[in-house]
C-alpha cells in the first residue's frame, strides 16, 4: 500500500496537481499555505511571462470582462422576471417595449454571452497551438476544459429562460438528442434537466436555478484557481 502511495504521488498527474510534498518538515509546511490557492490567494511570486500581454492576447481576460458583464446585467434581469408559465414570457415583453432600457439590457446581456463563447473557444484554441497545456501546467489544462464546459451550459441553460416558441423547441430538441446518450445516461440526464419527461414549469425552474446560481457559482471557483495556476505556471 506504501509503494502504490508513492507511485501515485511521484506521478505526474500528482504532481501536476501538488507541486510539493507532504507536509512533514516546516519548509513542505510553509509551501502548502503558499501554494494553495484557498489559503493563500495571492502567489508569493510572479513570473513575467504570465503577464505579459503578447502571450496571452488578453483572451483570458477578456472572457473574465464578459463574465462581469453577464453577471451584472443578469442581476438587473432577474429584478424584472418570474419564474412560471406564462409569466416568463411576458416578462421578456415587458422589458423590450415597458422597462426603459431594457431591450438595450437584455441585448447587452445577449450578445455578452455569445462572444464569451466564442472568446473562451479561441483561447482553448491559442493554448492548445502554443503547446500551453504541456507539463507543468496540464492540471490548468484540465480546469479550462471543465470552463469550456461551464460556458457552454451558462449559455445552453438560458436559452430557455425567455420561454417563447424559439427556446421551448430548442430546448426540446437539445434535451432529445440527449437522450440519444446509450446504456441509459441520456434518459436519465434528460429527466434530470426537465424534472420531467417534457419541457415544462418544472424544467423553467431547474434551468433557471442552473443558469443563476449552481454553474455561476462553479465558474466562479474554477476560474479563481485557472488565473491563480496561470500567475504561479507562467502564461506560456
Amino acid at each position: 500500500m506504501r509503494k502504490l502511495f508513492n507511485k501515485l504521488v511521484q506521478s505526474q498527474a500528482w504532481q501536476s496537481i501538488f507541486r510539493h510534498g507532504l507536509p512533514e518538515s516546516n519548509r513542505t509546511r510553509a509551501e502548502t499555505i503558499f501554494y494553495n490557492f484557498f489559503l493563500h490567494v495571492h502567489p508569493t511570486k510572479v513570473r513575467k511571462s504570465s503577464i505579459k500581454f503578447t502571450y496571452t492576447w488578453g483572451l483570458g481576460g477578456l472572457s473574465l470582462g464578459l463574465f462581469i458583464v453577464l453577471t451584472v446585467t443578469g442581476a438587473l434581469l432577474m429584478l424584472y422576471y418570474r419564474v412560471s408559465v406564462p409569466a416568463a414570457y411576458w416578462d421578456m415583453k415587458d422589458l423590450e417595449f415597458v422597462v426603459s432600457s431594457g431591450q438595450f439590457l437584455r441585448n447587452m446581456h445577449r450578445w455578452a454571452a455569445h462572444i464569451m463563447v466564442a472568446f473562451v473557444f479561441l483561447h482553448m484554441l491559442r493554448v492548445f497551438y502554443t503547446n500551453s497545456y504541456k507539463p507543468p501546467k496540464e492540471f490548468n489544462w484540465v480546469i479550462g476544459v471543465f470552463l469550456l464546459i461551464a460556458t457552454l451550459l451558462l449559455s445552453f441553460t438560458g436559452y430557455l429562460l425567455p420561454w417563447d416558441q424559439l427556446s421551448f423547441w430548442a430546448i426540446t430538441v437539445a434535451t432529445n438528442m440527449v437522450r440519444s446518450i446509450p446504456f441509459g445516461f441520456g434518459d436519465r440526464i434528460s429527466f434530470l434537466l426537465l424534472g420531467g419527461n417534457i419541457v415544462s414549469e418544472n424544467a423553467l425552474v431547474r434551468f433557471y436555478v442552473l443558469h443563476c446560481f449552481i454553474i455561476p457559482v462553479a465558474s466562479v471557483i474554477l476560474m479563481g484557481i485557472h488565473f491563480w495556476r496561470v500567475r504561479k505556471d507562467g502564461g506560456v
